[in-house]
C-alpha cells in the first residue's frame, strides 16, 4: 500500500523565494487550464485534452513575453498542476454519478490562498542528498528535519506551505507485507463519544483531551488582535500568521493523540470494530464545536489504514445499528434514551448497564467479534420475580410440607 510521510522543511530566504515562484507558476497554469475548459463548456465544445493543454499553456506559453517566466520553474511542477485539475474534474463527475461523496466543481486558485503546494515526480530528478537534505530542481538543497526514516524509496514529493507559514515535504512511499504484526487473541469494539473520546468493549475508557476547548482563551486573544489590525497591512499579516499558528498547534496535538491511540489499538488487538457515525449531521447540531474538536472521522481513517498496513481486521458497523438501545446481556431492545441517561437498568433481565460500555459491547457483537466476559454490567441488579410466582394463587396448591 501507499503511505505518506511528512517532514518539516527549513528553506533559506532565497529558497523561499524560489518556492513562492513555483507555487505561483503552478497556480497560473492550473487557472489557465480551468479557464480553457470552462470556455469550451460554455461554447458547447468538447473538453480540451491534457496533452493539448500542456502544449498550449506550457510549451507554447513559455515562448511568449506574457508567460516567459514559466521557464524559471521545473516543467514537472507545471505538468502536475494539469494532472491536479484532471483529478478535480474526475472527483466532481464521480460525485455526480454517485461513485463517491459529492463535491463542488473545480474552482480558480487565488494568490491569497494561505496554503500552497507543488508536487514533483521522479521525472523532476529530485533527490535526497547524503547529508539528509532535499535537492529540488531550480530551488536547491533544502534542509529537512527528519522525524523518522522512510521505509522505501519515495516515488513523489509534495512541497507544502501551510497557513502558519511552515514548509513540509510529503513523500509517497510503498510498503509491503513485511510490516504485518504477529497475531494476538484480543478483539475490541469501540464506541466514540464526547464525554469520553472512546469507550472499549473491555470496559476501559479513553478521556477526551478537548484540545480546542483548552486553547479557546489563547485563540480568542489572537483573533481579537487580528481584528484590530488594518487589512492588508504588514502587522495584519503577522497577526494572521499568529492565529494560524495557534490553530496549527491545536490540530497537531489532536493528530498526535489520534496517532498514538490508533497505533496502540492496532498493535494490541487482532480485530477492531467501530460504529459508522453521521458526523456531518452531528456537526449541524448544538454539539458542532465539540464534534469537530473530537475529530472522529480522522481517527477512524487512521484505524482503517493502519489495520490494512499491519494485517489487522477492521470492521465498520452501520450507523443505524441500535447499539445504545439493546441490552448487551440479554439482547432485549429497550428503546431510545436521552443523552443525559448514562446508566440504565434493563427491564427484562434487570442488569444495570453503563450506556457507553454497553454500546461498545454491542458494536463488537454486531461486527462478529469475541466479547470479553466483563460485558457492560456495572453491578448485578435485582431480577424481578415471574408474575406467576407473586401473590396468592387463585386455586389451592398441593402442600409440599412433610
Amino acid at each position: 500500500m501507499q503511505l505518506r510521510y511528512s517532514s518539516r522543511l527549513y528553506p533559506s530566504a532565497g529558497q523561499r523565494t524560489a518556492l513562492a515562484r513555483a507555487f505561483g507558476c503552478a497556480r497560473v497554469v492550473y487557472n489557465d487550464a480551468l479557464r480553457a475548459r470552462e470556455t469550451a463548456r460554455e461554447q458547447g465544445l468538447p473538453f480540451p485534452k491534457t496533452g493539448d493543454l500542456s502544449k498550449r499553456l506550457i510549451t507554447e506559453a513559455k515562448q511568449t513575453t506574457e508567460r516567459a517566466w514559466l521557464g524559471e520553474v521545473s516543467a514537472v511542477v507545471l505538468q502536475q498542476s494539469l494532472r491536479d485539475l484532471d483529478t478535480a474534474y474526475r472527483n466532481f463527475f464521480d460525485g455526480l454519478k454517485g461513485k463517491r461523496p459529492r463535491m463542488g466543481a473545480p474552482r480558480y486558485k487565488s494568490r491569497k490562498d494561505t496554503r500552497q503546494a507543488v508536487r514533483l515526480t521522479a521525472n523532476a530528478r529530485w533527490t535526497i542528498t547524503a547529508g539528509g537534505k532535499l535537492r529540488l530542481p531550480k530551488i536547491g538543497d533544502v534542509r529537512v528535519k527528519w522525524s523518522r526514516s522512510l521505509p522505501s524509496a519515495p516515488s513523489t514529493v509534495t512541497v507544502v506551505k501551510d497557513s502558519a507559514g511552515r514548509y513540509f515535504a510529503s513523500f509517497v512511499v510503498e510498503t509491503g507485507p513485511e510490516e504485518v504484526l504477529p497475531e494476538v487473541a484480543s478483539e475490541v469494539g469501540i464506541d466514540l463519544g464526547l464525554g469520553h473520546f472512546a469507550v472499549f468493549s473491555d470496559g476501559t475508557k479513553a478521556d477526551s483531551p478537548r484540545f480546542l476547548r483548552r486553547a479557546e482563551k489563547r485563540l480568542k486573544k489572537a483573533q481579537r488582535e487580528l481584528s484590530r489590525k488594518e487589512k492588508g497591512s504588514k502587522n495584519g499579516d503577522k497577526a494572521r500568521v499568529r492565529v494560524a499558528r495557534a490553530h496549527a498547534r491545536v490540530a497537531d496535538a489532536r493528530r498526535e493523540f489520534h496517532h498514538q491511540l490508533s497505533t496502540q489499538l492496532i498493535r494490541e488487538n487482532q480485530a477492531v470494530a467501530v460504529e459508522d457515525l453521521a458526523v456531518k449531521g452531528l456537526a449541524r447540531t448544538r454539539l458542532a464545536k465539540s464534534v469537530h474538536d473530537a475529530g472522529w472521522s480522522a481517527f477512524v481513517s487512521m484505524l482503517e489504514y493502519k489495520a490494512a498496513r499491519y494485517g489487522r481486521t477492521f470492521v465498520k458497523v452501520g450507523r443505524f445499528e441500535p447499539t445504545s438501545q439493546v441490552c448487551s446481556q440479554c439482547g432485549v431492545k429497550d428503546g431510545p434514551k436521552p443523552l443525559h441517561v448514562r446508566v440504565w437498568t434493563c427491564g427484562a433481565c434487570g442488569a444495570v448497564l453503563d450506556r457507553d460500555i454497553n454500546a461498545a459491547v454491542n458494536v463488537a457483537k454486531a461486527a462478529g467479534l469475541a466479547v470479553p466476559a466483563c460485558g457492560a454490567r456495572v453491578r448485578p441488579g435485582r431480577v424481578p420475580a415471574p408474575r406467576s410466582a407473586a401473590g396468592t394463587h387463585p386455586t389451592p396448591q398441593p402442600s409440599t410440607a412433610r
